[in-house]
C-alpha cells in the first residue's frame, strides 16, 4: 500500500466513465439485435448479457491480475487473484490519483465487451454452450496477454513505446481479427444468397447511440483524471465518429444512388472504432481525417472485399472494427502529437517516423497472435464440443431452438 492521496473528483470520474462503458454492452446488445434476422434476435441478446456477467466474475477472480499485475513475463500472473492485494489506493504504474480498484473496474468493462465484439462475426449459428467457453478462452489467452503487452506495467510492446490510448490493439484490433477467424472456420449462414437486411433498423438506432454515448466514457475515461487529455479524447471521439458516419453517406450515396440509416450508423460505429487508439493523443483537425479515412476503408472492407473474397462476417466485426481498430493505430504513428498530449510522443507527421514503425509493429504482433490462438481455441472446442448448431435448428432460428423463446409474438 502506498500513501498517494486519492483526487475525489478523477476517481467520480472514472466511476461514471466505467458505467458508461458497462452500457456500451447493452447497446452493442440492440445494435447487433437489430442487424440480425428476427429469429436469432435473442439469441444476440443473450449472448451480449451472458458476457456481463461471466466477464465480470472472471475479471475478479483472474482477469484483472492476469492483464494488470506488475510482471515482465507473458501476462501479468495470479498474483491478484480475486483482487488479492488490490486496494483502495492508488497504484502509480496506472495511476496516482485513482485507487487501483477503481482502474480494476474501469477496465473490467472492456473486457466485458471486446470479447462480446466477436458475436457479430458467428451471429445466427454458434451453439451457446460453444460460446461461452469460447469467450471464456478467449479472454483468458488473448485478451489478457494483449492486454498486458500493451498496457500492463512491464508489458513488452509499452516497453517498445507502442502507443494505444484506448484500445485499437487491445480491443478492436483482436475482437476484429478474431472475428474473421471465427467467420471463415464455422462457414457461412446455410441458405443464405445474399446478406440480409436489418429486420429492425430502429433497434440498430438505438444501439448506435447508447454506444456512441457509452464511448465517451471508454475514451474521455481512459485520461484516468479531469485534465485536459479528457477534454480532447471527448471531443476527438465525438468528431471522428460525426466526420465518418457523414463520409459513409457520400460514399454510399455516389455508389448507390441513396443515402440509408444503416449507412450512416455504420460509419459512425468505424469513426470511434478507428479514433479509439488515438483520442487521447491527436488533435481535433486530425481526427477529422482519421474519420474520413475510417469510413473509406471501412466501406471498401464491408461493400467491396468481403462480397469478394465471400466470408460470412454477419455483422461486419472485421470490416469496421477490425479494419477501422488496425487504421487507427496507424494513424497514431501518423497524427499523435507531444503538444497534445506530453506523456504520449510525435507521429511521423511531427517528425518522428519511429513512431510508426513502433506502430506498425505492435498491431502485427498482435493481429498474428490473435489470429492463431483463436484459431486454436475454435479448433478445440469444435472437437471436445462442437460449435456449430444443427441444419434444422440453425433454420428454425436460435431464439427457438436454442433458448425457447420468441421475440415476436403477433403475427406480421
Amino acid at each position: 500500500m502506498n500513501n498517494l492521496p486519492i483526487n475525489t473528483v478523477d476517481t467520480a470520474f472514472v466511476l461514471l466513465s466505467a458505467a458508461l462503458v458497462m452500457l456500451m454492452t447493452p447497446g452493442l446488445a440492440l445494435f447487433y439485435g437489430g442487424m440480425v434476422r428476427k429469429k436469432n434476435i435473442l439469441s444476440v441478446l443473450i449472448q451480449c448479457f451472458a458476457a456481463m456477467c461471466v466477464l465480470n466474475v472472471w475479471w475478479i477472480l483472474i482477469g484483472y491480475s492476469l492483464s494488470f499485475c506488475p510482471a515482465k513475463g507473458f501476462w501479468g500472473g495470479l498474483d491478484w487473484m480475486g483482487l488479492k492485494g488490490v486496494g483502495y489506493a492508488a497504484l502509480p504504474d496506472y495511476s496516482s490519483t485513482i485507487p487501483n480498484r477503481v482502474f480494476m473496474i474501469f477496465q473490467g468493462m472492456f473486457a466485458v465487451i471486446t470479447p462480446a465484439l466477436i458475436i457479430g462475426a458467428f451471429a445466427e449459428r454458434m451453439k451457446f454452450s460453444a460460446y461461452i467457453i469460447f469467450t471464456l478462452l478467449w479472454a483468458t489467452f488473448v485478451y489478457a496477454p494483449v492486454c498486458h503487452w500493451v498496457w500492463g506495467s512491464g508489458g513488452w510492446l509499452k516497453q517498445m513505446g507502442v502507443l494505444d490510448f484506448a484500445g485499437g490493439i487491445v480491443v478492436h484490433a483482436t475482437a476484429g481479427v478474431a472475428a474473421l477467424i471465427t467467420t471463415i472456420v464455422i462457414g457461412k449462414r446455410k441458405n443464405l444468397f445474399h446478406s440480409p437486411a436489418p429486420h429492425n433498423l430502429p433497434l440498430v438506432v438505438l444501439g448506435t447511440g447508447l454506444l456512441w454515448f457509452g464511448w465517451f466514457g471508454f475514451n474521455a475515461g481512459s485520461a484516468l483524471a479531469v485534465n485536459a487529455v479528457a477534454v480532447n479524447a471527448f471531443i476527438t471521439t465525438n468528431t471522428a465518429a460525426a466526420a465518418a458516419g457523414l463520409s459513409w453517406v457520400l460514399l454510399e450515396w455516389i455508389r448507390n444512388g441513396r443515402p440509408t440509416v444503416f449507412g450512416i450508423v455504420t460509419g459512425c460505429v468505424a469513426g470511434l472504432a478507428t479514433i479509439t487508439p488515438g483520442a487521447g493523443y491527436v488533435s481535433v483537425g486530425s481526427s477529422v481525417i482519421i474519420g474520413i479515412f475510417a469510413s473509406i476503408l471501412c466501406f471498401i472492407a464491408v461493400a467491396i472485399i468481403k462480397p469478394r473474397y465471400g466470408y460470412d462476417d454477419s455483422l461486419d466485426v472485421f470490416g469496421v472494427h477490425g479494419v477501422g481498430g488496425i487504421l487507427g493505430v496507424i494513424c497514431v504513428g501518423l497524427f499523435a502529437s507531444k503538444a497534445v498530449n506530453p506523456g504520449g510522443a510525435d507521429g511521423l507527421f511531427y517528425g518522428n517516423p519511429k513512431l510508426l514503425v513502433t506502430q506498425l509493429t505492435g498491431v502485427l504482433a498482435a493481429v498474428l497472435y490473435t489470429a492463431a490462438v483463436t484459431f486454436v481455441i475454435y479448433k478445440l472446442i469444435n472437437v471436445f464440443l462442437g460449435v456449430r448448431i444443427g441444419e434444422q435448428d440453425e433454420s428454425i432460428g436460435l431464439d427457438l431452438a436454442q433458448h425457447r423463446e420468441n421475440a415476436y409474438t403477433l403475427l406480421e
